[in-house]
């Protein structure tokens, strides 16, 4: 029997992945002065390094809004009522209410149609983490693998997708409450960058303060090396907001020294740069540990 694959804009795939693996995505929404958009949207695409421009240019005031749960049951209930059964691989419980008000229409949709299987797993990872771990689940409902298979894969090494990742400018981690305002002054004066990582309960942590880009980029390498799994057939995503040079040069250290044959690289989804600010960059992989 079939089954699809749906998962939210956070996931942070290039658009021709998502075509690929056949998924079905739920999108944020984000809002600036001039408008609301969704996050993932085909047929109004938002230029991204725009948007990130006018973040660091303009100071622009971003908010945003998760998946709400009718917008959800919309997408999902034409699936079930053409027969196919549903996994939901959802953004971060930690950051997000998207996960919750998701899986609340799946609860109403699990009492509407009993004889489907609609499964969900909170995936406690964001961006391309959460992307990482949906092409993996993608590509085993490829290779034959049943929709309870997946599933069980996906809980089981969730806590191995390691989320590393550094900012450029501390003020947009202030407004979001992750640093005080005095951190977030003396660290822009001292050119402090923290590095910070997804923790066990998929919320932000910080780990790391050091100073200058060339550095946060060095300490993310260093974590990396300290917990990855060393098989060149894992892959490795990066993202980053408006910085595609320190994105390459990440990437490059990492084929050369991992031997990783696929990287995949993309601009970081607004809704989540929003909170992180032009300048942020990412690597995800699966480890030992995250």
């Amino acid at each position: 029997m079939s089954y699809e694959i749906i998962t939210d804009s956070s996931v942070n795939l290039p658009v021709e992945m998502i075509h690929q693996y056949n998924l079905t995505i739920l999108s944020l929404v984000f809002r600036d002065q001039d408008g609301e958009f969704k996050s993932f949207d085909e047929e109004h695409p938002f230029d991204s390094a725009a948007f990130y421009r006018k973040m660091r240019d303009e100071n622009a005031q971003v908010t945003t809004s998760c998946v709400n749960s009718a917008d959800a049951v919309e997408v999902i209930e034409p699936m079930l009522k053409n027969g196919s059964d549903v996994l939901y691989l959802g953004f971060s419980s930690g950051l997000s209410a998207t996960y919750q008000n998701v899986e609340g229409a799946m609860q109403e949709l699990r009492e509407k149609y009993p004889d489907r299987k609609i499964y969900s797993v909170d995936t406690l990872a964001a961006s391309m983490g959460e992307g990482l771990l949906v092409v993996h689940a993608a590509r085993m409902r490829e290779n034959g693998k049943s929709i309870e298979e997946v599933r069980d894969w996906v809980e089981k090494n969730k806590l191995h997708l390691a989320h590393w990742f550094t900012v450029e400018n501390l003020k947009y981690l202030r407004r979001g409450g992750r640093i005080s305002a005095t951190s977030a002054i003396f660290g822009t004066i001292l050119d402090i960058k923290p590095v910070l990582h997804m923790d066990d309960a998929g919320k932000l942590v910080p780990v790391d303060k050091v100073r200058g880009t060339r550095a946060a980029m060095k300490c993310l390498l260093d974590h990396m090396r300290q917990t990855a799994w060393r098989d060149p057939e894992l892959p490795v995503f990066i993202v980053h907001a408006d910085c595609p040079d320190r994105a390459q040069a990440l990437a490059d250290t990492i084929r050369s020294e991992f031997g990783t044959k696929e990287i995949v690289i993309d601009t970081l989804d607004l809704v989540i740069g929003a909170h992180s600010g032009p300048g942020t960059l990412s690597i995800f992989f699966l480890g030992d540990h995250r």
